[in-house]
């Protein structure tokens, strides 16, 4: 980043650092939350992640004053020229799914991307890659309140408003703004392990992984408070045995319940049905088997996290993640 020290205002400790340069992009209309989370993810300062950590630096696309949801003013670092030497570009939300998107921020985005910089977006920044042609043809996600509209305006792209993430290599794509998080920290356990997205994730006081998809979240009832109490240890149970095959009347038989009022108090718990949840569950141990356990056959690993053979685990782990196993230890174990 010497280069551009120059000619941008760089965060402060930011220039001490070397590792990739995550610039995020800065628009009238910004949305706050979702610049907020590439903010606190990528740009605050991490002392003990070492000096090869982010980068960060701010893109305005326009000339300013720039303003932010909730009465805010922002001043970027630097302007689109910002852009030729980012290694990660993120699109914070958009102003409007019908928004049209400056000709000169296409070009640029396109122009990085050729250069071979990744490309991100959070929630409606969907549109932003979209109006670039960068998905045409491919798959991705979005909040579920703009699918209808994004693949209306863009039916090339493969859209799935029930992943929370899609990661294409290149270029990737989160749903809704808590799913923003989620993609972020996937970032971050491709670039630098496991272990350093554990750790942000305890300071940001959330699950590493986030398993399922958007469908959990929508019109889904309140818990009943006593019930998720009363559920609580069982989950633990639960997560603590997976290696083990489970019957939802001996689960059942254990938290005291019916089979059928475990059922649904269950799901109002966790947004999922019990069989549902014990797989979603499954794959998240498998995916940190696979991150962790260079050595393993994934028949053992398939074994130890309660899949009663490696096509079983295949299949499910696809369904959720999007890649087979394999692919995903490549990915992930072999940088």
């Amino acid at each position: 980043m010497a280069e551009l020290q120059h000619s941008v205002k760089i965060m402060p400790g930011t220039s001490s650092l070397s590792g990739p340069l995550v610039a995020v992009l800065v628009y009238d209309g910004l949305c706050t939350f979702e610049f907020g989370v590439a903010y606190e993810v990528f740009g605050l300062p991490r002392p003990e992640m070492g000096p090869s950590w982010y980068r960060y630096a701010t893109c305005g696309i326009e000339p300013g004053p720039l303003h932010a949801a909730g009465g805010l003013m922002v001043e970027p670092h630097a302007g689109l020229e910002l852009l030729e030497k980012a290694d990660l570009i993120i699109v914070p939300g958009w102003r409007g799914i019908g928004s049209p998107v400056p000709a000169n921020l296409v070009d640029s985005l396109k122009l990085a991307h050729r250069r071979g910089a990744r490309l991100m977006s959070l929630c409606s920044g969907i549109a932003v890659l979209a109006a670039c042609g960068l998905l045409d043809g491919r798959e991705a996600t979005t909040h579920w309140r703009y699918a209808a509209d994004i693949g209306a305006r863009h039916p090339s792209i493969a859209l799935d408003p029930d992943r929370l993430y899609v990661d294409l290599g290149d270029v990737l794509t989160a749903a809704g703004s808590a799913a923003a998080l989620d993609l972020c920290l996937h970032v971050i356990r491709r670039d630098f392990g496991p272990d350093a997205a554990n750790t942000v994730a305890r300071r940001l006081v959330v699950p590493p992984h986030r398993d399922g998809g958007q469908a959990q979240f929508i019109e889904r009832p309140v818990p009943r408070e006593r019930e998720s109490a009363r559920l609580a240890p069982l989950i633990d149970w639960l997560r603590q045995n997976l290696a083990v095959p489970h019957r939802i009347e001996t689960i059942a038989a254990r938290s005291g319940m019916s089979q059928r009022t475990f059922q649904r108090r269950f799901e109002e718990t966790t947004g999922l049905p019990p069989g549902e949840w014990l797989v979603a569950e499954r794959v998240r141990l498998a995916r940190e088997q696979l991150e962790r356990n260079l050595g393993a056959s994934l028949g053992d690993i398939a074994a130890s996290c309660g899949f009663n053979s490696l096509e079983t685990m295949r299949h499910h782990f696809r369904r959720r993640v999007g890649v087979s196993p394999a692919a995903y230890r490549a990915r992930f174990c072999s940088e």
